[in-house]
């Protein structure tokens, strides 16, 4: 598909924040963030309305809009197309976080990205395959995430807290939080974001894992969930059989030097000779890169709509928002 000249607006959205940058015909662009958005609702409203705002903040009228999000399995191009109908949007390119995650860390090139930050996905793209695993969401996946060890740490705390397990500084840390322990499950319950806010213990866990080995189990086995995706994979789509893939390790999880650490050290012990890949870019420059995206194994995963004219889906079936 080629797009017209208004300027493009990227978005990048997770469960805690999104980041988005508008660029247009000369070389000055804008960016900035917000908050995320809840994957328990369609996505395409979401971004919609989002959109709306921000053309409205910043006077810009691009007419593109590329946009990478978690909750974006199976987007509706033409459906959220149609809930731009009246702004200066008339062309949109969909995809899942995973699929501009791996444009931003690795472009079109043949390895492995796994981006972990509330939750987690992973991407392997080889020759002619592509395989996901993981980014299941909080309630059956997202292994190894910033909400799974914030879930694992809030167990492992009551554990102690009961006497099942042994004390850990992680029952210290909620004791400062809430001033009945007991009534803690309750007000995160009813949190309305409480997945974000579960994620956010994982900053903690880190800091407790300084001395506490409870802690230390838990960030341990989160870079061995990390890992085991990226092996399963990079064998999925055939690669990592003769020599090592290229890795790409995104997210707010591996600022976590101890997950850092074990993530790499679990890897290479699949692959001796295993080195990380310094990323290219994050999920905002793969969404960026959505717009120009040409043919090839990761085209199959972006969902495309134009106003007025019809466009191919990636099942190769004509939308049009028009319709």
């Amino acid at each position: 598909m080629s797009y017209s000249s208004g300027g493009v607006l990227a978005i990048d959205c997770g469960q805690t924040s999104i980041s988005w940058s508008l660029s247009g015909t000369g070389p000055d662009w804008l960016g900035g963030s917000g908050p995320g958005v809840d994957t328990s609702r369609p996505i395409e409203p979401q971004i919609a309305e989002r959109v709306r705002t921000l053309l409205a903040e910043t006077g810009h009228r691009p007419s593109v809009l590329a946009c990478g999000s978690t909750g974006l399995d199976r987007p509706d191009a033409a459906a959220a197309l149609a809930d731009l109908q009246d702004t200066s949007i008339t062309e949109v390119a969909l995809a899942h976080d995973s699929t501009t995650g791996f444009l931003g860390a690795l472009g079109d090139a043949p390895g492995v990205m796994v981006a972990s930050g509330t939750g987690v996905v992973t991407l392997a793209v080889g020759a002619d395959e592509v395989a996901r695993v993981d980014g299941w969401g909080w309630i059956m996946g997202d292994s190894g995430s910033a909400y799974w060890i914030g879930r694992n740490a809030l167990e492992a705390a009551m554990r102690g807290y009961d006497g099942r397990r042994e004390w850990t500084v992680l029952t210290e840390m909620l004791q400062d939080e809430f001033d009945d322990l007991e009534l803690a499950y309750l007000e995160l319950q009813a949190d309305p974001d409480r997945v974000a806010r579960v994620a956010s213990y994982a900053a903690k866990v880190d800091e407790a894992a300084v001395s506490d080995p409870v802690a230390r189990n838990i960030l341990d086995k989160a870079a061995a969930h990390l890992s085991e995706a990226v092996v399963a994979a990079a064998h999925r789509v055939g690669l990592g059989r003769d020599q090592p893939p290229a890795v790409c390790a995104l997210g707010k999880t591996f600022e976590s030097a101890r997950v850092h650490e074990r993530f790499v050290a679990f890897l290479t012990m699949n692959w001796p000779s295993f080195e990380l890949s310094e990323p290219l870019g994050d999920g905002l420059h793969g969404a960026r890169r959505l717009a120009s995206l040409g043919h090839g194994p990761l085209a199959t995963r972006v969902f495309r709509a134009s106003r007025g004219a019809d466009s191919i889906d990636p099942g190769g079936q004509p939308t049009s928002a028009d319709r």
